[in-house]
């Protein structure tokens, strides 16, 4: 154990809260419930925003969506922003991400420039001479697809072509979401994009060790976000006969805003809440035949395994190199996934548990107690701060989230009351918020009418929506005001009052 400690963040993509194996038995995670079992599991983790930009710049910056600006997916996080990559490298550590970053869209304006637009994306000579500095990260490589999407390049594609497949475009050729493959890939096994980043965050750890450095790396795993598509043995590990995806009960979505009913049909009409030519995720129709749902969570799971093996790997060197006790190793992801459950099938403004709650694990060898299970409400924004702890510097006044790290070695009560989450695809009409506290749930829609509100304790499913229900009035009138007061507490600044006037 070190004063000065490494750190090793592993995160994956729309990952569901309970697909771990210590949660889900049929699904294989050796490596992850290794770090389970050697340190702590969160029960209560959420994100700050249930879309991959805007969760994933609040991971590093410690603020939330409204104070950094990247509010939703095609926006860019601020360059000037400063994040906890900054921080730790101005203290010596040596920062890297491998993997995904998405803190930028696949389009660029003056206003907001992108080294990950998509023309840029296969421009190989300029990744070949660009590897950060990037957001406080000083070394980069980045992949930005998913499966076969055709945002595939960047430093992944240098590295498949540094180990032979000189033809990988003939494997990345998909759109966003939907691919003419179905479940099983032809793409080498070994050439998949889970073995570039374990494999390329192994070298950024050791040559941060090499260089007599603290480390603190990003290893950004893409899967398992969908397209349902990942090379054998991964694709066909799970029988469709032995998984059980989530259900749409009788009636449930009658006290729900109107939206949700509208994912059930088959040619939804969703143009009352489209402001911009820009998409509003999720609003499509989310019915999925019940056999195709079993294949496509069937391959998730194997997704989730392939990405294990490589976490494995990573926790296979730190053994090796001697550096597993003191290396603090946390996992998580950006946020969660539908596999059915309320008849949703994709992410989008709908705040269920499913999407908003996400894994976590922490090992840190004589800090955290083996084997601990944290019940203790959790954020994505506290990661920031805790880290800074974690070696020994101080939290900026203008982060949002809160130190966790006496929470997590089992030496203090909990940390926060409540966790905020916020979404919004929309300037006005699609923008959403999120409180939640130990026991109750409310979520508030900018300038309508509808609410939800949900006693988690009573209702850990979600399936009845108190939010009009005359006989729980007073409920939602006391889960208001400590929504209010949630909403003033949050306010920071990096300033300290030092004169009277």
């Amino acid at each position: 154990m070190t004063d000065t400690p490494n750190i090793l963040l592993i995160t994956t993509d729309q990952h569901h809260h309970r697909a771990l194996g210590h949660h889900t038995p049929v699904l294989r995670t050796p490596h992850l419930d290794r770090i389970a079992n050697e340190g702590a599991r969160f029960d209560r983790a959420y994100c700050p925003n249930p879309l991959c930009s805007p969760s994933r710049s609040s991971l590093i910056t410690g603020r939330y969506p409204s104070a950094h600006g990247c509010w939703t997916i095609g926006t860019s996080l601020d360059r000037e922003s400063r994040t906890v990559g900054h921080l730790l490298g101005a203290a010596g550590y040596a920062t890297s991400l491998i993997g995904k970053a998405h803190f930028e869209p696949l389009a660029a304006t003056p206003d907001q420039p992108s080294l990950e637009r998509a023309e840029l994306l296969r421009d190989l000579a300029f990744w070949a001479g660009f590897h950060g500095p990037y957001y406080g990260f000083d070394h980069i490589e980045l992949a930005r697809n998913h499966a076969d999407e055709r945002w595939a390049g960047q430093h992944y594609a240098l590295w498949m072509e540094s180990h032979g497949l000189a033809n990988w475009r003939e494997f990345f050729r998909g759109g966003s979401h939907y691919t003419p493959r179905e479940h099983v890939w032809d793409l080498p096994e070994e050439s998949h994009y889970t073995h570039f980043v374990a494999e390329r965050t192994i070298a950024a750890m050791d040559s941060a060790v090499g260089a007599g450095r603290p480390f603190f790396t990003w290893a950004s795993f893409q899967d398992p976000h969908p397209p349902y598509l990942v090379p054998e043995p991964w694709a066909s590990m799970y029988s469709p006969d032995d998984v059980q995806p989530g259900t749409l009960a009788d009636g449930e979505l009658e006290a729900m805003p109107e939206w949700f009913g509208l994912t059930q049909e088959d040619d939804p009409d969703f143009s009352a809440w489209q402001e911009t030519e820009h998409a509003n995720h999720g609003f499509v129709g989310h019915r999925v035949e019940p056999d195709r749902l079993r294949r496509d969570l069937a391959v998730y799971y194997g997704m989730i395994s392939l990405v294990d093996a490589g976490i494995g790997r990573l926790l296979d060197h730190l053994e090796r190199q001697g550096l597993a006790g003191e290396t603090l190793v946390v996992f998580t992801t950006d946020h969660g996934h539908f596999l059915g459950q309320h008849g949703l099938t994709a992410k989008g403004p709908f705040h269920y548990e499913d999407l908003i709650r996400i894994p976590m694990l922490a090992r840190y060898p004589g800090r955290i107690p083996a084997g601990s299970q944290v019940t203790a409400l959790q954020s994505l924004i506290d990661l920031a701060p805790t880290f800074l702890r974690a070696a020994g510097l101080p939290v900026p006044g203008d982060m949002q989230g809160v130190d966790q790290l006496d929470v997590w070695c089992g030496t203090r009560e909990p940390a926060r009351e409540h966790v905020l989450v916020e979404n919004r695809h929309q300037p006005t009409a699609v923008h959403i918020r999120t409180y939640v506290d130990e026991r109750y749930k409310m979520t508030l829609y900018r300038d309508q009418p509808a609410g939800e509100l949900f006693d988690l304790q009573r209702d850990p499913g979600e399936l009845r929506n108190l939010f009009d229900d005359p006989s729980h009035a007073e409920l939602r009138a006391e889960v208001s005001h400590r929504f209010l007061n949630a909403e003033i507490r949050r306010e920071a600044s990096k300033y300290e009052r030092i004169a009277v006037a």
